[in-house]
């Protein structure tokens, strides 16, 4: 599965910001919010395929932050909460909740919940991405060029995903931006041209990342 772009809601730093560093190392883009109001202003200018949402946060209450989210319609919910009773899971599910989680959790099992939960978000990915000689398993996270093994960062094997998935059509910097990075990344920087430069470096010749001047970048 592509990764996906994900929004960790926990007013506990430390444990957000590993479950988001842990995220990010399954090529996910995860932005953190410590609060409910903070959630709700990242989820109004942002798309994200899952929220993971902790119950009891400050500012705005998590039931308040699901009930928003819902109304879309197209974002999961995975709500955590230290309170593990039935009554508790059964009011969180009610609200729209997708799934539910209790505290203490182990990180695999968080990680399966919002892959599970990912794939529900979307329709399904072709298991292996094909085009121009090149496979791209997302499973494996193994990518082959004429049958010689790639290996590529987190990031590269992110941009080119989205790029295999586009079909040929081309894929502007500022989309793949924030399919790629986190909100924290700088719109102005060099960051995607710079990992498309050395995407194209380890595919090898001849170019098979194109660039269409103007509109972005594609794979023929």
């Amino acid at each position: 599965m592509r990764g996906m772009r994900i929004l960790v809601v926990e007013d506990e730093p430390l444990l957000a910001d590993a479950v988001a560093q842990g995220l990010r190392h399954e090529a996910h883009a995860v932005d953190v919010a410590y609060d409910g109001a903070a959630a709700l202003e990242r989820f109004g200018v942002n798309d994200y395929d899952v929220v993971v949402l902790d119950r009891d946060i400050p500012a705005v209450h998590g039931d308040d932050v699901c009930r928003v989210i819902v109304t879309k319609g197209e974002t999961r919910v995975l709500m955590l909460t230290a309170a593990a009773g039935i009554d508790d899971r059964v009011t969180g599910l009610s609200l729209g909740a997708d799934d539910y989680l209790p505290k203490p959790f182990a990180f695999r099992e968080l990680s399966a919940r919002v892959t599970a939960l990912g794939r529900r978000s979307r329709p399904a990915a072709p298991p292996i991405l094909r085009r121009g000689g090149i496979s791209l398993d997302p499973h494996r996270r193994e990518v082959h060029r004429d049958g010689r093994y790639v290996p590529l960062s987190r990031k590269e094997f992110a941009v080119l995903a989205e790029l295999l998935r586009a079909d040929g059509t081309a894929v502007s910097a500022e989309v793949l931006l924030e399919k790629a990075w986190d909100e924290n990344a700088d719109p102005f920087t060099h960051a995607v041209r710079m990992t498309i430069l050395k995407l194209r470096r380890k595919l090898g010749e001849p170019p098979v990342v194109l660039t269409e001047p103007g509109v972005g970048y594609r794979i023929p």
